[in-house]
């Protein structure tokens, strides 16, 4: 049957409304819909930040092989003979000390020769005591500029004979500026044990002495070579070490593990700076054997120490000791160390504190 317009457009109606009637039944639809889980967002890992090591310096200290930030190695280091007598401690000074020798004198007494490659920062440093031709021999090893107060008659003779730059409290124009003596020293310890100078003295008035020349003369190079860990390689156990230079003196030198160093003891309690009150410390210990005899003659008991040659000795440093060999080729050359193999000594970056006994000397190892 043909549809009228009217009929078509009736028909086009019911079309549309069954239509959206089919639309609303699928819009009120009940059932579960499945909804995906959201993805995680991955927690970012945290990046610890980076470990900066620091640069090295670029120089180094030429007795401790410490960093520097300043080339000083052609500085002239400054050599002070300190008194060692029990009742004239403390001594002042000695913990800032780059090197310590320690050599017998007359009596069974020691004295030190402590050197300072610089003195800048160090306080008050003594007492201030008497030269002996070994302590000169020392000191022109360094090419150091030799500060003392009096000497033997060996040591005035080294001193002119081997052109030392010496500048001397006794016999010298230097008492009151360079050097003076402390009056409570004077008065509880003797005139002979006051004699002090400090690092700030020398500083200033060294470079207005026109007879001293303040840097090393072109070619002189300390021969000493550092490292980080100056353990010896195949060393024995060296917790502690007893030098016996006499039946007055003798040090002990104890391994700290937790410092890395060697604290040293004399006197049967800890060797301390009267500046500071602390224990003396050091990264390396050294023991080195020689001839010591009586000077035939001597009224005064004094004694002769040969600092030329060669001669054994022991290194320690991290809880450890080696036999060594020392060479010194005459008073102006310096002092250098092989292992007993014939090897160049590597000594632990820090200070050093070297003995000078007897090759009958009691040492003990520990």
């Amino acid at each position: 049957m043909r549809k009228t317009g009217r009929g078509r457009l009736l028909f086009l109606l019911g079309a549309l409304l069954l239509a959206a009637a089919l639309l609303a039944g699928c819009g009120g639809y009940q059932g579960s819909v499945e909804t995906p889980a959201p993805t995680p967002t991955p927690t970012p890992t945290e990046t610890p930040p980076p470990v900066e090591t620091p640069e090295p310096l670029p120089y180094a200290n030429p007795l401790t092989g410490e960093g520097l930030t300043e080339d000083i190695s052609g500085q002239r280091p400054v050599a002070i003979m300190l008194n060692n007598l029990k009742k004239a401690t403390p001594q002042l000074g000695v913990s800032q000390a780059d090197i310590i020798y320690e050599v017998l004198a007359e009596g069974g007494i020691t004295r030190m020769l402590a050197l300072y490659q610089s003195v800048d920062g160090v306080g008050e440093i003594g007492s201030v005591r008497s030269a002996r031709d070994y302590y000169v021999s020392l000191a022109l090893g360094h090419d150091a500029v030799f500060l003392h107060a009096g000497g033997s008659p060996g040591a005035y003779t080294a001193i002119r004979d081997w052109g030392v730059t010496a500048l001397d409290c006794v016999n010298g124009p230097y008492e009151g500026t360079l050097f003076w003596r402390d009056p409570e020293r004077r008065k509880t310890m003797g005139l002979e044990h006051s004699v002090l100078t400090s690092g700030q003295v020398i500083q200033e008035l060294l470079p207005t002495y026109s007879r001293v020349t303040l840097t090393h003369a072109d070619g002189f190079a300390e021969p000493l070579t550092f490292a980080e860990d100056g353990t010896p390689a195949g060393g024995e156990p060296a917790d502690t070490l007893s030098v016996r230079f006499s039946s007055y003196k003798t040090g002990v030198f104890t391994y700290d593990g937790e410092s890395g160093q060697y604290l040293v003891s004399q006197y049967d309690a800890p060797y301390v700076d009267g500046n500071t009150g602390e224990q003396v410390g050091v990264t390396n210990v050294l023991v080195l054997f020689t001839d010591v005899a009586n000077i035939p003659g001597d009224t005064s008991g004094r004694i002769s120490v040969r600092t030329t040659g060669e001669g054994e000795g022991y290194f320690a440093c991290g809880g450890k000791y080696i036999d060594i060999l020392w060479h010194k080729d005459s008073h102006d050359s310096p002092m250098t160390y092989t292992t007993a193999g014939g090897e160049p000594l590597t000594l632990g970056v820090g200070p050093s504190y070297i003995n000078v006994v007897s090759k009958s000397a009691e040492v003990t190892v520990q």
